[in-house]
């Protein structure tokens, strides 16, 4: 059985560690509120531009992006995959690298490769654990994530795309549900698809008159639109990141407490039982004495 000297130095241990659990708990939830606000705030815009591009790119079928087209004869898929700089939140990133995998090995299994672009560093790490071609990387985004940072490696799979090299582009992300409940999502970017543009379920079809022409204004939205859908994808992991930290130090926090509990359980029936060996032998030396 240990002395009560190192019981005692456990016990310490665990209380320091359950004081920084807790403190990242109160920062983990400050953060989120604001991440889901952000969130939230991203997704009316993104639906938004989804349905205009939808209907422009229905509204004039003469002209086709290259988004739109379906590159059958490339044996290359790009993937975007979305993950957090730092650790401690749970399964968060476990689930989505996960559901990353078995899709690249779907494709492999078909006979296809696989580009990534890793947004995060553990998303970076496992890719380049795995072997597989990272092309470009965005690190540290910081709590607020900046359209501009993103843009420059994604556009790397985007304009390959566009040049016939992927046969498609998948976005890898954890969609926040609730703060008790986050979704890996591997969902497919390129080629975009008027049925998974359109949110809101209308059928009608517009007419425009495009200035200058309609060449120019389908590349600059469709291009916004990715961007935006990149954007929001981000948006979304962040809030389910400090979503997923706030409830796994919440767990671990509580974790300590018990276990707390149990060492102090240990350390008296440590020092009760020296109180009785102690007692036994005075006891046992008077009766010698006698």
């Amino acid at each position: 059985m240990a002395s009560s000297k190192e019981i005692r130095g456990k016990i310490k241990s665990v209380e320091n560690t359950k004081k920084i659990t807790k403190a990242m708990e109160m920062v983990a939830a400050s953060k989120m509120r604001k991440a889901q606000e952000r969130m939230r705030s991203a997704r009316p815009y993104s639906q938004k531009i989804g349905n205009i591009a939808a209907n422009l790119a229905t509204a004039n079928p003469e002209y086709k992006h290259p988004f739109l087209v379906k590159n059958e004869q490339a044996k290359t898929a790009g993937f975007v995959v979305v993950t957090t700089d730092k650790g401690l939140c749970g399964g968060l990133n476990t689930n989505l690298l996960r559901a990353a995998t078995a899709k690249l090995k779907e494709l492999e299994t078909a006979g296809q490769k696989a580009e990534v672009v890793a947004i995060g560093n553990k998303g970076l790490s496992f890719m380049n654990r795995i072997g597989a071609k990272v092309v470009s990387q965005v690190t540290q985004l910081g709590d607020q994530p900046h359209i501009e940072k993103m843009i420059g490696p994604v556009k790397v799979l985007l304009d390959a795309y566009a040049e016939g090299k992927l046969s498609a582009v998948y976005l890898c992300y954890t969609r926040f549900i609730n703060t008790m409940k986050q979704e890996a999502v591997v969902q497919q970017l390129l080629p975009l698809t008027t049925e998974g543009m359109k949110t809101d379920g209308g059928s009608h079809a517009w007419d425009y008159i495009y200035e200058p022409d309609a060449a120019t204004v389908i590349d600059e939205l469709l291009l916004r639109y990715t961007e935006a859908l990149v954007y929001q994808a981000v948006a979304e992991n962040m809030a389910s990141e400090q979503s997923a930290r706030m409830v796994a130090m919440k767990a671990a926090t509580d974790n300590a407490g018990t276990l707390i509990g149990e060492l102090k359980l240990v350390y008296n029936k440590t020092r009760q039982a020296a109180i009785t060996k102690e007692l036994s032998e005075i006891v046992s030396g008077a009766a010698a004495v006698g």
